[in-house]
């Protein structure tokens, strides 16, 4: 029987490095493919899988990576991200329609698509409300509508002029609190005076967000967030803090990793989506109130080194697995199993 052959897209800051290394090491035969080449097709013509860890802040992969991946798949090959995993990748309001038909406990979601309806609503609800456009990750994007006037502001704008995907002056804000914080240097301060008068490549693409506005109920009393990632039945998790003076913890630096930061509950409902989901890779972000786990907002993709701390996983019968792991590997494993599967 002939060998299984996995084609990997190489990206930097990606999984592809740990892909490729693990492949290395298993003796699992791969094939370096290049999905932005027009011949991408004809280049998988011998593999049984296609591997890419593909960017929302990549003007070319919003083009077409999902329209890529779900046509590899109809060919009957294995693909990592799957439909089931990436559909709602970086959209918000994808993901409260989603969320909301299997019953899972999302932060209360609010989606209009007519100025009148928003601002009627605006009128009677309850303040503060988080504002969203439906991408964007490490909390750009988001702000806090205090009031029923924050709100209206937003709403008209959105109905309007509309949002830029890359909000200078508050990435210029974050860098200047990351730095005073000690996670950034003066030169990437810099790079973000100067985002204020050219904008990235990445907002000029992709034109601005109007002709909805998306808000989330404000979850009072959290100093903290926390994510736990599902991969082929195994779960590890991070606690973020809130950055200084905010209310946001996505994109704070500041995480921490210890086993007795999280409790049954929210692994268990972790394991839980994920299966209802039937992903390959899930992250699900928490906050909570009165002591029961929310969702705010779910993803496929995260930063490679911010969980090689993380000092164990779980298994899906709760079993705590101490040491430390390589997430990108359980990928790869799941990727030859179902491949496998299929012949």
């Amino acid at each position: 029987m002939e060998k299984m052959k996995i084609g990997i897209h190489k990206n930097k800051d990606s999984f592809s490095d740990r892909w490729i290394t693990y492949c290395e090491k298993q003796n699992i035969l791969y094939k370096l493919v290049n999905c932005y080449q027009n011949d991408i097709i004809t280049q998988l013509s011998d593999c049984d899988a296609l591997m890419w860890h593909f960017y929302h802040a990549s003007p070319r992969d919003v083009l077409f990576a999902k329209q890529l991946l779900y046509s590899v798949e109809s060919m009957g090959k294995t693909i990592f991200p799957d439909f089931e995993t990436v559909w709602h990748f970086d959209d918000k309001v994808g993901q409260k329609y989603l969320l909301e038909a299997i019953d899972a406990p999302l932060v209360p979601s609010y989606v209009f698509y007519s100025k009148k309806e928003a601002l009627n609503w605006a009128e009677h609800t309850i303040f503060p409300k988080v504002f969203k456009l439906r991408g964007g990750a490490g909390s750009s994007n988001v702000k806090i509508a205090k009031t029923n006037a924050d709100a209206r502001k937003l709403i008209k704008k959105a109905f309007s002029s509309g949002f830029s995907q890359y909000d200078a002056w508050a990435n210029l804000q974050d860098r200047i609190e990351k730095y005073q914080r000690g996670k950034t240097n003066l030169f990437d301060v810099f790079k973000g005076v100067i985002r204020l008068f050219h904008t990235t490549n990445f907002a000029k693409m992709a034109g601005k967000e109007k002709g909805y506005v998306y808000f989330q109920d404000f979850i009072p009393n959290n100093d903290h967030d926390i994510r736990v990632v599902v991969i082929d039945d195994k779960a590890f998790a991070i606690k973020r803090m809130v950055r200084k003076n905010d209310f946001r913890a996505s994109g704070s630096g500041e995480i921490h990793y210890e086993k007795a930061l999280f409790d049954d509950k929210t692994i268990q409902l972790s394991f839980d989506v994920a299966e209802k989901l039937k992903t390959q890779c899930l992250a699900l972000d928490y906050v909570y109130l009165d002591n029961n786990p929310l969702i705010v907002e779910i993803s496929y993709g995260f930063a490679v080194g911010g969980y090689d701390r993380c000092v164990g996983y779980w298994t899906s019968d709760m079993k705590w697995h101490e040491g430390p792991f390589n997430p990108q590997e359980w990928m790869v494993d799941l990727v030859m199993r179902k491949s496998n599967n299929k012949e």
